[in-house]
């Protein structure tokens, strides 16, 4: 059995899933991926299907609509704890997230830190192809929920990570309440009120080169209003 699980989200990636599947699996041979689909209308998931049946390391998991990016995760996180995985990772179908760093992600996983955050806001990290505004919104929004929350990471936005079993254990995934982009905030607000160690590896960030982003400004406003329901909420 493998230790290693990625698990990637999906609605509507037809393009990129076979591409980041591949990719990610070369990176990481050793690893098993997992693509949570919501029944995405332009067919991902039965391309998800023949990726599986043509490769023993994938699988799939259905979902019958688009629920959330967060409920995504959590279905895949619910999943590999059902299994014997040992290292959790998430990450987008769209390259942003950048397979090369999986194996640097994953050593510093293997050497003790709790959650590894593939991160843009540290030295070494950055974005490429941004414009100002969209700058503006990650950096003010990041800003803004680390002074709400005390948190001692940098990019909370961050959807690139590795979870270790024994800190998705702790977590208390069905008190998980954020749906949309506030879901990575919570997920590292709880890690570090739990005492888990948080270890932050750079990244570089493009922007996606196939298929249309998920990002929307609802979807940064429930990420900032979220932040008290989390200082509010989370034990």
């Amino acid at each position: 059995m493998a230790e290693v699980l990625i698990v990637i989200p999906t609605y509507n990636e037809s393009e990129n899933l076979p591409l980041i599947a591949h990719a990610a699996l070369e990176a990481l041979p050793e690893a098993h991926l997992l693509v949570v689909d919501d029944n995405s209308p332009d067919g991902t998931g039965r391309i998800a299907d023949q990726l599986a049946a043509a490769d023993a390391r994938v699988s799939v998991l259905h979902r019958e609509g688009k629920g959330g990016l967060g409920r995504a995760y959590l279905a895949g996180f619910k999943w590999a704890l059902e299994r014997e995985y040992r290292y959790v990772f998430e990450m987008d179908a769209d390259f942003s997230h950048q397979p090369r760093y999986l194996p640097v992600m994953l050593q510093a996983a293997q050497e003790g830190a709790d959650l590894v955050v593939g991160s843009r806001y540290v030295k070494g990290g950055g974005t490429q192809g941004w414009g100002w505004q969209r700058k503006l919104i990650s950096r003010g929004g990041g800003l803004y929920s680390r002074a709400v929350l005390g948190l001692k990471v940098h990019d909370v936005t961050a959807g690139f990570a590795c979870y270790r079993r024994r800190t998705l254990e702790a977590l208390e995934l069905d008190q998980v309440f954020s749906m949309g982009f506030g879901f990575q905030v919570e997920m590292k607000y709880r890690t570090q009120r739990k005492g888990f160690s948080i270890v932050e590896v750079p990244i570089v960030f493009p922007d996606r080169t196939r298929g249309a982003s998920k990002m929307s400004g609802r979807i940064f406003k429930e990420a900032l209003v979220g932040v008290w329901r989390m200082k509010l909420r989370v034990p």
